[in-house]
C-alpha cells in the first residue's frame, strides 16, 4: 500500500525544498501549485466557470489565463478567494486522486500544498508533514522569489491558516530555519 504524505507549510517556509529533497530520493510529488495552474488553463469546467464569475478579462486572447486579473480579484478580499478555490481546488483533488492511482506501484508519495489542509487534501493523505520557518524569514524568502513588498507578503500570509494551526494539525514537522539541517529530519520523516 502506498503511503501518501501532504507537505504543507506558510508562504516562504520551504515546503519546496523539502519536496525537491523528496524527489532527488525518488518519491514522486505532486506539485498542487502546478497543477492547479495546468488545470485553470486546460479544464473546461474551470474555464467556464471563471468566466462567468469574473467574464472574458480573466482568459487572454490566447486563451492563457490573464494571472495579474485573477489575482487582483483573488487578493481583494477573502471572499473572492473563496469563489476562486471553490472553482478550482475540488478539480485540483480530483486530479491528484487520479495522480495517485497512476502511483499507486511507489510505497511513498507525496502532494505539496500551502493550503493542504484548507483546501481538503488532508483527508486525502496518510501524514501531514509541515515545514516551519520563523515569519521574518519567511518573509524575507518570499518578498526576494516574487519580488513583492512586505506588506503584499504580510496580507497572503494572513489569508492563510496560521502556522501554529497547521504545527497542531501536522503529524510531523520539519524546521527550515537555515539553522537545523533539513536532510536528517527528511530521512527521519521517510523511516
Amino acid at each position: 500500500m502506498t503511503i501518501k504524505l501532504g507537505i504543507t507549510g506558510g508562504i516562504g517556509s520551504g515546503k519546496s525544498v523539502v519536496s525537491h529533497l523528496l524527489g532527488i530520493m525518488g518519491i514522486p510529488v505532486y506539485l498542487t501549485d502546478n497543477e492547479a495552474k495546468r488545470l485553470t488553463n486546460e479544464d473546461s469546467e474551470i474555464r467556464r466557470q471563471l468566466i462567468t464569475l469574473l467574464g472574458t478579462e480573466v482568459y487572454l486572447p490566447d486563451g492563457s489565463l490573464n494571472r495579474p486579473y485573477l489575482a487582483a480579484y483573488l487578493f481583494a478580499k477573502e471572499e473572492h478567494a473563496n469563489q476562486i478555490n471553490a472553482i478550482i481546488h475540488p478539480r485540483v483533488k480530483e486530479d491528484f486522486i487520479q495522480w495517485c492511482k497512476k502511483h499507486a506501484d511507489y510505497p511513498i508519495i507525496a502532494v505539496e500544498s500551502a493550503i493542504l489542509i484548507e483546501a481538503g487534501f488532508a483527508e486525502t493523505v496518510d501524514r501531514i508533514v509541515m515545514v516551519y520557518a520563523p515569519l521574518e524569514l519567511r518573509l524575507q524568502r518570499a518578498m526576494l522569489r516574487d519580488k513583492a513588498s512586505e506588506e503584499q507578503i504580510r496580507n497572503r500570509i494572513l489569508r492563510q491558516m496560521s502556522d501554529e494551526e497547521k504545527c497542531h494539525m501536522a503529524d510531523i514537522v520539519i524546521t527550515n530555519d537555515e539553522k537545523t539541517p533539513l536532510l536528517p529530519q527528511v530521512l527521519k520523516l521517510l523511516k
